[in-house]
């Protein structure tokens, strides 16, 4: 496709979306002061906690932290990426989308293209004997094969035969990650005599396969490449194939042939990631259609290893409202070969009997440490700082310093002391001017100027530059000023398009939380803590700027 979209335009999108009459389309909402509430779609919960501002054009939950524009809203409730988000709300507007940018593989008419490739797979699956015989080997019927609409590339190269008759059309082949060019510079077809398994966006459209060839070729499984209309970070094998609406709980299993197979025996909920890790926005999309997800691992060392790795990679990710879980199958099994032998009962047994988060974290922690002896609490204490840093500050992660205190034996308080002491402020230090009271109750002063300028953006058009804060040596305080320069620059700021500004950079979850803190100001109290909030900042900085000319 050309470049990414004009940020002006994403800007006028949202001045023009009126995010509770998007959100009242899916969710009751009833006004509450300036303000709506609502249940929350995307945990389940009796008292609202759901809230939507439309000054703010952001939406939040205090239950699971859910939190947002428009856009963000959309993307989770609906199961969109962001491209797709945005030519959502600019269709309801009657908006055509622009693009910009240097030029890029197009990826129109790639989506036609790969379903094409998805019928020519079909019709080959059905004149192959062997690759029938092959899924029907593996237990497949031919219903679940039509439901997730499996076929057969066979060798040579038939798919190029097809559809590469002129160089446009084999640029597209190779842009939709159908075929390849080896060293020589000649193209053949990237599957070939492999089982196919397309890979189906929430719309339904195939972005794009994976085949898992029949005999003894290598690899055995083999995902296409990431092209224009395919991102593996975003999409989720057997997403599209699982039942509409809320479902109890989300399964995450390993690979494509364990989630047909636990679909063929009605365990529903099960997808699989596409040969990576599983990324921070596919379990966002997870919770969004379940408040429990579970791990299912096989028993064996290597299974145990994933599992801690999964476990590392998804701390990060746990707030309220969210559940996660880790089951282990006996050794040498999967979940389609379990299933298969031992039936879907047996299966939902060995899920039920999960374990959270917590305990999982908790026994992973004292492996090989004896906890019989203060040598052995004290190192499994140490393992556990570098985790739980991990985890977003909150009630999750009090309960974890809470049942961390349990197994170690110290005072909960105390062990918090010790543990979030960072090593380099165990060192003597030149003492450091107190922060500002305006700071209430965000972490740094920084962080609250950071949380005045997104609850109340006019203010910054009132202000002059602050060029002194170039060289004020705190991230927080960089953030503040970037959001300040942002908010000055733009005539109609609102909280809701700021964000936007760094939905792809690491400031974008601390700007959502602070957006999500309610300052309980009013204009006139946020424009006097602001002042005086940049005069503490200049004095402070003119300290600082002292204290490193004067000599030991």
């Amino acid at each position: 496709m050309a470049g990414p979209i004009p940020r002006e335009f994403i800007d006028d999108l949202l001045d023009r979306a009126d995010i509770a009459e998007i959100i009242g389309e899916r969710v009751k909402l009833t006004r509450a002061g300036r303000e709506y509430k609502g249940l929350c779609p995307f945990h389940q919960e009796k008292t609202p906690s759901f809230t939507v501002s439309p000054a703010k054009g952001f939406f939040h939950c205090f239950g699971c932290g859910a939190h947002g524009s428009a856009l963000s809203f959309l993307m989770q409730h609906d199961r969109l990426d962001f491209p797709a988000a945005v030519e959502a709300l600019a269709d309801r507007y009657g908006l055509e989308v622009p693009r910009t940018g240097p030029s890029r593989p197009s990826g129109k008419g790639l989506y036609e293209l790969l379903q094409d490739a998805s019928r020519h797979y079909i019709e080959q699956l059905k004149s192959h004997s062997a690759a029938k015989e092959y899924l029907q080997g593996r237990g497949l019927t031919g219903a679940i094969a039509r439901d997730f609409a499996l076929g057969y590339s066979p060798k040579g190269n038939s798919l190029l035969a097809r559809f590469g008759q002129t160089e446009e059309d084999r640029r597209r082949l190779v842009d939709a990650g159908l075929a390849i060019r080896n060293d020589s510079g000649d193209l053949y077809d990237r599957f070939r005599d492999r089982i196919m398994f397309p890979i189906r966006d929430r719309r339904g459209r195939v972005a794009s396969f994976g085949g898992r060839a029949m005999g003894e070729a290598q690899p055995k499984y083999m995902n296409g490449p990431e092209t224009p209309v395919f991102h593996k970070g975003r999409e989720l094998y057997g997403l599209y194939e699982m039942p509409r609406g809320k479902v109890p709980q989300c399964l995450l299993v390993e690979g494509y042939m364990d989630v047909i197979g636990l679909a063929q025996h009605g365990v529903a909920g099960a997808v699989a990631p596409l040969g990576t890790a599983v990324t921070p926005r596919q379990l966002t999309r997870l919770f969004g259609i379940a408040p429990s997800v579970v791990f299912c691992f096989d028993g064996d060392a290597a299974g145990r290893r994933a599992a801690e790795r999964a476990m590392e990679r998804t701390l990060p990710e746990m707030r309220a409202g969210r559940e996660l879980g880790f089951a282990f199958l006996p050794e040498g099994e999967d979940p389609d070969s379990f299933v298969q032998s031992k039936g879907a009962a047996a299966f939902r047994e060995i899920i039920e009997q999960a374990a959270p988060m917590s305990e999982f974290m908790m026994a992973t922690l004292s492996q090989k440490c004896d906890m019989a002896t203060i040598e052995g609490r004290d190192r499994m204490a140490e393992r556990a700082r570098p985790l739980i840093a991990k985890t977003p500050v909150g009630v999750y992660r009090d309960l974890l310093f809470a049942r961390l205190a349990q197994e170690v034996g110290l005072e909960e308080e105390r062990l918090r002391q010790l543990l979030q002491a960072a090593p380099e402020r165990r060192r003597t230090a030149r003492p450091v001017p107190a922060q500002s009271a305006a700071s209430g109750p965000f972490d740094t002063l920084g962080e609250s100027l950071a949380g005045l300028i997104l609850n109340f953006p006019e203010l910054a058009s009132a202000s002059e530059p602050l060029p002194e804060l170039d060289y004020f040596p705190e991230s927080r305080v960089a953030l503040f000023k970037d959001l300040f320069e942002h908010a000055r620059a733009m005539p109609t700021a609102n909280a809701a398009k700021l964000l936007e500004r760094y939905r792809d950079l690491k400031e974008h979850g601390l700007i959502a939380r602070l957006l999500a803190r309610n300052s309980g100001l009013n204009p006139q109290q946020a424009e006097r803590e602001l002042s005086g909030g940049i005069e503490r900042l200049a004095k402070e900085n003119a300290l600082r700027q002292m204290a490193a000319r004067t000599p030991d």
